[in-house]
């Protein structure tokens, strides 16, 4: 079989992106990284709306006084639709408080990333799950109720922590991330572990952009790399 013919049977990916850019720009590299290639054309066909114009999904949904996102949501899963996805993906876990509206708004599969992390957390049968997550992840109960379903307990971040986490959120977001909020974010996986959690979640693709927190010696998964995971073999008719 020739590579083209290979190829033919991929599915093309829609990614509802911009929630942060850098984030974004993070599940392409490692989407390209992660893809088997030999060349170009065995890589994945890709539509990207990187849109950072989005409404704030912290405004809306921690201070507020925000404009609901859900519209601009749905507008890019339709014209990511319309433009030949076969499927779509968003490298935002706050986002998916919105899943259930986008899902409805097109007639493709939309890959659920908190349901597919909770899935991969199973499989290593933690107890208790830490998330470094945004306080809106917490506020709306995005996975607390379906982990427990799965027999897992959700740890947050004391609210000292919380506010610490958001404002490392907010400096990866402007483009001022620098070895404080590295250190802080350290400090906070370590606050959990002392909680005695036996697993991480890491369930924030701004987060994401980090990496693993450092001097952490425990199980850490990342909601990104999990998305990533399903992203290529859906694609590729491997699920």
């Amino acid at each position: 079989m020739s590579d083209k013919a290979a190829c033919a049977g991929e599915k093309i990916v829609g990614v509802i992106g911009g929630m942060g850019p850098e984030a974004t720009v993070d599940f392409m590299h490692r989407l390209v990284a992660r893809t088997p290639a030999r060349d170009d054309a065995d890589h994945l066909h890709v539509l990207v709306d990187n849109n950072p114009k989005i409404p704030s999904r912290i405004a809306a949904l921690i201070e507020g006084t925000g404009e609901d996102p859900t519209p601009v949501l749905c507008g890019m899963a339709r014209g990511l639709q319309a433009q030949g996805a076969d499927f779509l993906v968003m490298p935002c876990n706050t986002a998916h408080y919105y899943l259930p509206a986008i899902a409805r708004s097109v007639s493709i599969p939309t890959l659920d990333m908190v349901q597919l992390a909770i899935q991969k957390l199973t499989t290593a049968k933690p107890r208790r799950v830490g998330l470094l997550a945004s306080p809106a992840v917490r506020m709306v109960g995005l996975y607390k109720a379906r982990m427990e379903q799965a027999g897992l307990q959700a740890v947050f971040a004391e609210p000292q922590d919380e506010e610490t986490l958001l404002a490392i959120i907010k400096a990866v977001k402007a483009g001022r991330l620098d070895d404080s909020h590295r250190q802080d974010y350290g400090k906070v996986a370590r606050n959990l572990l002392a909680a005695g959690v036996d697993a991480l979640l890491v369930a924030c693709t701004e987060f994401s952009v980090i990496g693993p927190p450092a001097k952490t010696d425990c199980l850490v998964v990342d909601a990104l790399d999990v998305l990533v995971e399903a992203t290529i073999t859906t694609a590729r008719g491997e699920a």
